[in-house]
């Protein structure tokens, strides 16, 4: 059952949403059909993180932080850096138009 997005129990009318199912949608709100991935690569090995460059010419990063501890991260795009924090157990998305 771990790769289920949504479980529905028709005997009791309800609906649970695995944690997949949220990342799955930030992904999908940002990062539209026909983006190409970019190389990335973030400073702080703890934490996971890809970009892409969607049709329009925006840069979309995606940084999630899978641990119990707030995370420092640099993220460089184009020339340009800045310094993140992210809180324990987050995603984040940076967009650069």
């Amino acid at each position: 059952m771990s790769g289920t997005i949504v479980i529905m129990n028709t005997k009791k009318d309800e609906v649970h949403y695995n944690s997949s199912s949220y990342y799955i949608g930030h992904f999908c709100k940002f990062i539209r059909p026909g983006a190409r991935r970019i190389s990335t690569q973030a400073s702080n090995n703890r934490i996971l993180a890809t970009a892409f460059e969607n049709i329009n010419g925006e840069t979309v990063a995606v940084m999630m932080n899978e641990n119990d501890s707030i995370e420092e991260v640099s993220l460089s795009l184009g020339g340009d850096s800045m310094m993140l924090v992210l809180p324990e157990r987050s995603i984040a998305t940076v967009i650069i138009h």
